[in-house]
């Protein structure tokens, strides 16, 4: 295939996923707090029985695991596809 053919695989020629847009100034509360809840997770430093440590959070809060390194941490989040964020 050349470049500059025109030819086109299937793949090239599947209809695009369309993505809405939105002003965020108007989420709700349940929107706000959803947002990239399976895309984002934040690592947090904390002392866990004396020992230092790190919880892995998703973007709501929820608590979802807690490593004893910082790069173990972010490893597992990026492990599983996701946007690792600090919070300091």
């Amino acid at each position: 295939m050349n470049a500059g053919s025109g030819d086109r695989s299937e793949m090239d020629m599947a209809p695009a996923t369309e993505i809405g847009t939105f002003d965020i100034r108007h989420l709700s509360e349940a929107q706000l707090a959803a947002l990239g809840v399976s895309q984002i997770a934040y690592v947090k430093p904390i002392i866990v029985n004396g020992q230092a440590g790190f919880a892995i959070h998703a973007a709501d809060g929820t608590p979802m695991a807690v490593a004893g390194d910082r790069n173990v941490a972010v490893a597992a989040i990026l492990q599983h596809e996701m946007q690792p964020l600090s919070v300091h």
